[in-house]
């Protein structure tokens, strides 16, 4: 029924100005609207709808995660932009954040500007 159509993903923010400077500047998506409801930026093809809510509490686990090719240098561009990946009591992380999978993947974590817990994996 819906396998043949576009994936729509929505993440919430409590600071429209903050989650547009994350989304747009840091991450470097492609803005494409804003109104008083929320702002959309295209994420390769996937619309992401980052929507304005009046109270946020975070999810402890990741609501939103990219396929890297490079996920070292996509950290260390992170980093130079003061964006640093999660560490976790409960996983051998190396020195940029980075978990190796029992698989295989390689994954690490990072928040946006409202404490939502985004990945990348390679």
């Amino acid at each position: 029924m819906l396998s043949d159509k576009k994936l729509k993903a929505f993440i919430p923010t409590t600071d429209p100005q903050k989650a547009k400077h994350f989304y747009k500047d840091i991450l470097g998506l492609q803005f494409l609207s804003e109104d008083n409801y929320a702002m959309e930026f295209d994420a390769n093809g996937t619309l992401l709808r980052v929507t304005t809510v009046r109270e946020l509490t975070p999810h402890p686990f990741t609501v939103l995660g990219w396929k890297v090719t490079d996920i070292a240098s996509v950290i260390v561009e992170l980093n130079k932009k003061n964006i640093f990946c999660e560490r976790y009591d409960f996983l051998q992380q190396d020195d940029l954040g980075i978990w190796h999978a029992p698989g295989g993947t390689k994954v690490a974590w990072f928040k946006d500007a409202d404490g939502n817990i985004l990945s990348l994996d390679e």
